[in-house]
């Protein structure tokens, strides 16, 4: 196994202002430098789908373990909910540009938002650091800071005021993202509309001069 699930079971989850929990370590040490050398070499921003990546071995076995019931059944425990009968979607971003981390809530597409970090252990950066938030328009009313440390692990509900983002960074930030949709029409279009993102910025690289 490279996912610690202990580290979820002993996680607290809170309820207000939206429902969130933070894990550390959910990825086991030895096993956080085969994953990022699996992990797919990208070189522009966004979020990319699965299908369009080539990955390592390592790096599939961790999305095999994000897929399984046993994390799935340890989030609808410390959620309260039912995400059996949800479609799963998983993304990857490998780097971020300076617009990244601008304070949203997420489309009302998706019901569970998990963010797992695949970075060296200790972030050095003062930006890049997602901080749940009170508010759409304060960054600094914080709820919660999570620097995208290698194994540190976010999960929020999605509601209305689930606000969220960070301070600019620019460079490579890796973060394996999966969300449980409220349907599997929500997720086709999701996935449709980052496979297209990623397509034109291909095409944008090749015939740049």
């Amino acid at each position: 196994m490279l996912l610690n699930l202990q580290a979820l079971r002993e996680a607290e989850a809170f309820m207000q202002p939206f429902p969130y929990l933070t894990a550390t370590g959910l990825v086991r040490p030895p096993a956080l430098q085969l994953i990022t050398n699996d992990f797919p070499l990208i070189r522009q921003p966004g979020v990319f789908a699965l299908p369009g990546l080539r990955y390592g071995k390592i790096f599939e076995q961790l999305i095999l373990e994000i897929r399984g019931r046993a994390l799935e059944a340890l989030l609808e425990e410390k959620f309260s909910v039912t995400l059996a009968d949800k479609p799963l979607m998983v993304t990857v971003r490998g780097q971020a540009q300076h617009k990244d981390g601008r304070i949203h809530a997420d489309s009302k597409d998706k019901f569970l938002t998990c963010l797992l970090y695949l970075n060296d252990p200790h972030w050095q950066a003062t930006g890049g650091r997602l901080r749940l938030l009170r508010r759409p328009d304060d960054l600094t009313d914080v709820i919660a800071e999570v620097p995208p440390d290698g194994g540190t692990f976010i999960a929020f509900k999605r509601t209305d005021h689930s606000w969220h983002g960070h301070e600019p960074f620019e460079g490579p930030r890796r973060i394996v993202m999966f969300n449980w949709m409220v349907s599997k029409t929500a997720m086709l279009k999701n996935i449709g509309r980052h496979t297209l993102s990623a397509a034109f910025k291909a095409f944008g690289k090749t015939h740049a001069y």
